[in-house]
């Protein structure tokens, strides 16, 4: 754990109405969950946002495998993040994840009223850094520090190691009062970044099987392991991605949270609540037949029930967890 030194830069992402995230104590193995605010309609935001990728014409046409319960929905609608972040609070996940991509960002505005509506519901806010125009360790640094100002204490580097563990590690050195994690199954190359943890997000290149190797050496160099478990991937519709994990019923999910439970994980990482892109969502689908996929089937249920299969599914995972 580290204590902020560094001066606040002014990068405006504080925006009216911001409030700090207050913080919030649990019991037992934390969980977390990365959360995507990117997703806008035209009701909303004028037009459409993400549900249009890779020449979908939404509502009918989208950049999913799978359609939404909630059908296509807006984040900046303070009635869908304030439902999102109940839901999440619901089956007992800790913390939510909150994608940012750099100041200016559509996300960066939507930041304070994700922050809000988590802490109303009980929840701690982390920020997932992504991969931004021109991101440097520097820049990185600087958006923690200012966004350290608004309470939150847990940052997630993705694709951190594109950038040398030098850089890195020059740049970490003077924060303090936060947690960054690389993106990496490497703890060596975290350990010489200056990072205080790992995750490893991607559930199409891990399957669990590395993680009690990964966090064993983790924890040989004081290092948090936090890596990542989800239902599945399939990008087809959105990027054209031929490479797919299957859900397999939910029994791919099943194997990935025994993972890494075994693995005595400090956090387990959620991919994701709603990244609908990459068909990793845990977030309700609705059955509307082709091209879309459904979770019919999964643990048992059909129609209806099975909308919410794997939100209950990490409910019970969860409390597993929270049991050890």
């Amino acid at each position: 754990m580290r204590w902020l030194v560094l001066a606040v830069a002014c990068l405006g992402l504080a925006g009216a109405g911001a409030a700090a995230v207050p913080e919030v104590e649990f019991a037992g193995g934390e969980v977390a969950i990365f959360y995507y605010p990117w997703w806008g309609n035209p009701e909303q935001d004028g037009d459409w946002q993400h549900w249009n990728q890779n020449g979908h014409a939404p509502p009918v046409s989208l950049a999913s495998r799978f359609y939404p319960a909630r059908g296509p929905y807006s984040s900046s609608a303070t009635n869908v993040v304030r439902a999102h972040m109940r839901e999440i609070a619901s089956i007992g996940v800790d913390t939510v994840i909150v994608s940012w991509w750099g100041p200016g960002s559509g996300e960066a505005a939507r930041f304070p009223l994700v922050a809000r509506e988590a802490a109303a519901a009980g929840l701690r806010v982390a920020v997932h850094l992504e991969p931004w125009r021109d991101r440097t360790p520097e820049s990185a640094a600087a958006a923690i520090v200012e966004l350290r100002g608004q309470g939150v204490r847990d940052f997630y580097v993705y694709d951190s190691m594109r950038d040398a563990d030098a850089s890195w590690a020059a740049a970490l050195r003077p924060l303090d009062g936060v947690r960054v994690f690389a993106n990496t199954s490497l703890p060596g190359r975290t350990k010489a970044g200056g990072f205080d943890g790992l995750y490893t997000y991607d559930v199409f290149v891990y399957d669990g099987t590395s993680f009690g190797r990964v966090c064993a050496s983790a924890r040989r160099l004081a290092l948090v392991c936090a890596p990542s478990v989800g239902p599945g991937f399939d990008a087809r519709a959105a990027t054209g991605d031929p490479r797919t994990r299957l859900r397999k019923r939910g029994t791919r999910y099943d194997a990935m949270w025994k993972r890494a439970l075994r693995a005595q994980a400090q956090i387990v990482t959620v991919t994701s609540y709603n990244e609908w892109h990459e068909g990793t969502q845990i977030e309700a689908a609705r059955a509307v037949g082709p091209p879309y996929g459904s979770y019919d089937g999964a643990y048992g249920l059909r129609g209806a029930e099975a909308e919410k299969a794997y939100l209950s599914r990490t409910a019970y995972w969860v409390r597993e967890l929270h049991a050890r």
